[in-house]
């Protein structure tokens, strides 16, 4: 019991002093710079220690569940010796943690809401869910897409960077095809993907597949697959602003 309060309290400090340097940013700034008191100073304190704690939780949470979970997940499945399996739990991986994540909600959102004050859709609350909606499984889609086929990669051995390089390649194509009214949403939609929900369990994901698949190195075949959360997801929202 010692050794988990003395373990908890080192991550409290250290989730302290990776926040300060954001703290010392905005202090300076608004004191020295913009020469403004500091507004609701009080709130403002209890915000930053709300923001520590749910840190040290978080980094706890990471370390005792989700990679445990995605690691023997994938270990699992790889002594299982079930392709179709894996490839599905991948993409539903992929597809789950994205639905689900925060951020994308978000930007989803909010670009249903300027669409609907630029004319682009009805100005009316079910065009936007419905822009929504379909922005955000688009997303979740097409990460699970990625996630499957960078297992396909791990699993056959595939160079990361003969995948990488030409998806990059049919994204910079596709941006003089793709309406300018989605195209900024498109490459947003490649980093908000890659956030809290989904970077764990992938990276877990791709690190015991590697771990367990005879031949591979989890340091050079299990990571990858976030690069490919962050590229399809460009290439699937242009096209789906194509479309649509």
């Amino acid at each position: 019991m010692f050794q988990i309060k003395n373990k908890f309290l080192n991550q409290l400090f250290g989730s302290c002093l990776d926040l300060l340097p954001i703290f010392v940013v905005v202090f300076v700034f608004q004191v020295f710079i913009l020469r403004q008191a500091i507004p609701n100073i009080g709130d403002m304190a209890v915000g930053a220690a709300f923001v520590v704690l749910g840190l040290t939780l978080f980094i706890q949470g990471l370390e005792k569940s989700l990679f445990p979970i995605g690691e023997t997940m994938a270990y699992a499945f790889a002594k299982k010796g079930s392709l179709l399996w894996l490839l599905a739990f991948a993409f539903a991986l992929g597809f789950g943690t994205t639905a689900a994540e925060p951020a994308l909600i978000a930007v989803a959102n909010e670009a249903a809401r300027v669409a609907s004050d630029g004319g682009i859709i009805e100005q009316s609350e079910q065009a936007k869910n419905d822009y929504a909606f379909g922005l955000r499984f688009t997303v979740a889609f097409s990460v699970g897409f990625a996630i499957l086929f960078g297992v396909l990669r791990i699993i056959r051995g595939w160079p990361l960077h003969y995948l990488i390089i030409p998806g990059y390649v049919g994204v910079v194509i596709m941006t003089f095809f793709a309406p300018a009214t989605i195209i900024g949403i498109a490459y947003d939609s490649g980093g908000v993907t890659t956030s809290t929900m989904t970077v764990p369990l992938v990276t877990a994901l791709g690190v015991g597949l590697a771990s367990a698949i005879k031949g591979r190195n989890p340091m050079t075949d299990g990571f990858g697959l976030i690069a490919f959360a962050s590229l399809t997801p460009m290439i699937f929202v242009m096209a789906y602003g194509m479309v649509l």
